[in-house]
C-alpha cells in the first residue's frame, strides 16, 4: 500500500498528472491520473532495474523505471515515456509481452512486461536514478526491492518467459462471413490481415487466452493460401505464411514450429474439425472464427 508522502522530485515545470491521488481513508499514491512502469527483460536472463535516488518514494530501494501518467496518457505510453526519460530505454527497442495491474480504486499502477527486440544499455537520464543494471533474474530478491515490486515481483517472475502465440487458419476465417469474399479473396485476406495487425498493436485480454495478469501481446501467424496469397504485406508485427499448398498442412506446421519454439500458449483459429483435430494433437488450443472477431 501506498506509504505517507514522501519528499517530492526536483522543482520544475511539471504536467498535471504529476500530483498526489487522494483516496477516501487519505492514503496518498503518486500519479493523479495513476502510475505505470516498465520491466524489461533482455532475452538472455536479466532485467533491467533502477536503485531509486533517495528523495524519491521508497528512495534507496531497487524497482523499475516509472511513474505517474500524464493527462489523457494510457498506461503502455506512460510506461515507455518514463522509461525512456529515466533510463534511456528506446521506445522501437521493446517488445510488448504483458500489463499487470494494481487497482486501489482511487488510483492505479500498470506495470508494463516487455522484451529488448534488440541490445541496448541504460543511461541515467535524469535525477531519479542512483543506478541503473540488468540483474540476473536469480539475483532480484538480493536486492532491497521497492516493497510495491517486491510484492508483484513472484507472479512477474513466473510468467518472465510465457510467450503466447496465435495462428490464424485465414480461409477458415474469412469464409465464416458471407459477405461477398469470394469476389476478392485477395481483398478479403488483406482486410483480415488488417484486423489482425490491428490487434497485435492493441494485445489481447488475458482472460481471452486463458492467461493471467491484464493484457497480453501475443506472436501472431496468419496463413493464407490460393487466390488470398496475394494479399498486401502487414508489419513485422504479423508474420503471413503464403502456403504454395495445402493451407491445412501450412497451419499444422505454423502451429508445429511455435510449440517447437516454446510458445505457450499457442491457439489455433479455425472451425475445421480435421484442423482442430490435427493441432490439437500437437497440444495446441483452438478457438473459432466467431473468438477471433469478438477481439476486434
Amino acid at each position: 500500500m501506498p506509504d505517507p508522502t514522501p519528499p517530492g522530485p526536483p522543482p520544475g515545470p511539471r504536467d498535471p498528472g504529476d500530483a498526489w491521488a487522494v483516496g477516501p481513508d487519505g492514503t496518498k499514491a503518486w500519479g493523479r491520473f495513476g502510475a505505470a512502469g516498465l520491466l524489461v527483460d533482455d532475452g538472455h536472463g536479466r532485467v533491467l532495474l533502477q536503485h531509486r535516488v533517495e528523495w524519491s518514494h521508497h528512495g534507496g530501494t531497487w524497482g523499475i523505471p516509472g511513474g505517474a501518467r500524464h493527462q489523457g496518457e494510457d498506461a503502455v505510453t506512460g510506461a515507455l515515456r518514463e522509461s525512456a526519460e529515466e533510463a534511456g530505454v528506446p521506445e522501437d527497442g521493446v517488445d510488448l509481452r504483458h500489463t499487470a495491474v494494481l487497482d486501489l480504486g482511487f488510483w492505479t499502477y500498470t506495470t508494463v512486461v516487455g522484451r529488448a527486440s534488440r541490445p541496448f544499455d541504460p543511461v541515467i537520464a535524469d535525477r531519479e536514478s542512483l543506478a541503473l543494471s540488468w540483474i540476473p533474474l536469480d539475483q532480484v530478491l538480493d536486492l532491497p526491492l521497492h516493497p510495491g515490486f517486491g510484492a508483484s515481483w513472484p507472479a512477474l517472475r513466473d510468467a518472465i518467459t510465457t510467450t503466447p502465440h496465435v495462428v490464424v487458419d485465414a480461409a477458415n476465417v474469412v469464409g465464416s462471413v458471407p459477405d461477398g469474399w469470394w469476389k476478392d479473396r485477395a481483398g478479403a485476406a488483406s482486410r483480415l490481415l488488417a484486423s489482425v495487425s490491428a490487434l497485435a498493436a492493441a494485445g489481447l485480454p488475458a482472460d481471452a487466452l486463458g492467461l493471467g495478469f491484464d493484457r497480453w501481446w501475443p506472436r501472431w501467424t496468419v496463413v493464407l493460401e490460393g487466390a488470398a496469397r496475394g494479399a498486401d504485406d502487414v508489419g513485422a508485427d504479423v508474420a503471413v505464411v503464403r502456403a504454395e499448398g495445402s493451407g491445412d498442412d501450412a497451419v499444422v506446421a505454423a502451429t508445429a514450429a511455435a510449440v517447437d519454439a516454446g510458445d505457450a500458449p499457442v491457439v489455433v483459429v479455425t472451425a475445421d474439425r480435421e484442423l482442430r483435430e490435427r493441432v490439437g494433437a500437437l497440444g495446441a488450443e483452438v478457438r473459432g472464427p466467431g473468438w477471433f472477431r469478438e477481439q476486434g
